[in-house]
């Protein structure tokens, strides 16, 4: 294999062509976002629920009608530390942070992270229309739009194009056949070959090289765990990749070790779709949890919405699914029996070069080592 590019997004330059994903609820921390930074890649900090594992809130002490602004408000407290954490660890690292659009604070969290020295901002779950308004005072910051179609990506150029002056820097271009997490489709799409790589991608790199002068990165995300996927995206026309399940059984995650080991142990056959509060299908790894949602399990009442967090949510206002901020913080803190771990299709796929995958917690610049190996 070839020696693999460098990637520029914006201002800012990496070694190697390897994002890492947001994954919140502290998942992707100060922690693991550093240690990709200074292994070549990019580090990503996801901005979801900050605040409900910080000094500055604590759910379990709190009125379940606690005020909205007051969560807000621990989430962008806990965000300024974060960030500044990363900083410290990877002084010269290229960092981002992941903000969903679907977030009510999400305006807040882009000024924050703007504001306190982030490189990148990665930001989906919605279409960011309107994050280079939230941005413009700080123009050295990448703005990167996370799609799953072409559509998507032209809405997003035209819309900052005419109004802003200005179009993204690059797109992470997300497979919901395989991604992790969140998915920017329907059930009844996931089998739509229209939302397949090797057709969204050229498409997609078409339509920007025939109407833009300006670079703008394409950057593949989901499915992707070695080298041999790595470089079927960059094949396809991508300029980079995203990963981030195979992130997590790293020392630098930031999730508790118990969390690692279940994803470190899961098989491919253990990855299940999940219904989500947002109105989305979601994938992850197969537990008790899962089950119970699947069967229709109708959660504690006392488990009421705590901070209305969400522009949409099923939980809140017609109390079905689960809270689904409560669900990623106790997988999170290790009670994967009880919590939402989410995991894309690659968890459990032999490593690099069709070695097994390893069965050990390994440091983030091994990993990033075998990825990057000729």
């Amino acid at each position: 294999m070839q020696t693999l590019p460098s990637l520029t997004i914006g201002r800012h330059t990496v070694p190697y062509p390897i994002v890492q994903g947001g994954m919140g609820i502290r998942v992707s921390g100060a922690g693991l976002a550093a240690a990709v930074a200074n292994a070549g890649g990019i580090g990503v900090i996801s901005a979801v629920g900050l605040g409900m594992r910080s000094p500055y809130f604590n759910i379990d002490e709190k009125n379940p009608k606690t005020r909205q602004a007051e969560f807000f408000e621990a989430n962008r407290l806990a965000l300024i530390d974060e960030l500044q954490k990363a900083r410290t660890l990877s002084p010269t690292g290229i960092l981002g942070v992941n903000i969903m659009v679907a977030a009510r604070d999400y305006e807040c969290l882009a000024r924050t992270a703007v504001d306190h020295g982030i490189n990148l901002i990665f930001s989906g779950a919605g279409l960011p229309l309107t994050l280079p308004a939230l941005t413009a005072h700080r123009p050295e910051v990448a703005l990167v739009p996370i799609v799953s179609s072409v559509r998507a990506a032209q809405v997003i150029c035209k819309k900052w194009q005419r109004q802003f002056h200005r179009l993204p820097d690059a797109f992470v271009v997300e497979n919901p056949q395989s991604a992790g997490g969140h998915l920017g489709a329907k059930v009844e799409e996931l089998g739509d070959s229209a939302l397949s790589p090797e057709v969204v991608i050229p498409a997609l790199r078409r339509y920007l090289s025939e109407n833009f002068d300006s670079p703008i990165a394409i950057i593949a995300a989901g499915g992707i765990c070695d080298r041999p996927t790595l470089a079927h995206a960059l094949a396809l026309g991508a300029r980079g990749v995203q990963i981030g399940t195979r992130f997590i059984p790293t020392q630098e995650c930031d999730a508790d070790w118990r969390y690692k080991e279940f994803h470190l142990h899961a098989r491919p056959e253990d990855v299940v779709l999940v219904p989500s509060p947002v109105g989305l299908p979601g994938r992850a790894l197969r537990n008790a949890f899962v089950d119970r949602v699947k069967a229709g399990e109708i959660f504690d009442e006392r488990e009421q919405c705590f901070a209305n967090c969400l522009q949409v949510c099923k939980f809140r206002d017609r109390r079905e699914t689960y809270c689904i901020l409560r669900a990623l913080d106790r997988a999170s803190r290790g009670d994967v029996d009880n919590g939402l771990v989410f995991a894309g299709s690659a968890v459990g796929q032999p490593g690099s070069q069709g070695h097994a995958a390893p069965k050990r917690i390994q440091p983030v610049a091994e990993v990033m080592a075998e990825l990057v190996a000729q």
